[in-house]
């Protein structure tokens, strides 16, 4: 997986996280971010990293995105594998 398509692949899981009240607030509470703050930093390949580490963090949540953006679950670890950290992430 490129990098480019990573990144798209990250703002998509921003965009689930983003439509669902209860999963961006647990996303803030565990970032220590800011809403202001993840707005501005949402383009950052780092920050796209973090989203994912988030979403792969938890197999529920995991496979709800993969579900509803019509994704297999295989391809949010792949591209974390692309972006930076990707290569040192330990995942429950």
């Amino acid at each position: 997986m490129t990098r480019d398509d990573a990144e798209m692949l990250a703002i998509k899981a921003l965009g689930h996280i983003a439509a669902d009240g209860d999963l961006l607030g647990d996303f803030l509470s565990l970032s220590g971010l800011s809403p202001d703050e993840l707005r501005e930093r949402a383009g950052e390949p780092e920050m796209l990293g973090g989203i994912l580490d988030f979403m792969l963090a938890d197999e529920a949540r995991l496979l709800a995105f993969c579900e509803a953006a019509e994704l297999r679950p295989e391809l949010p670890a792949r591209a974390r594998l692309a972006l930076p950290g990707g290569e040192r992430v330990d995942w429950p």
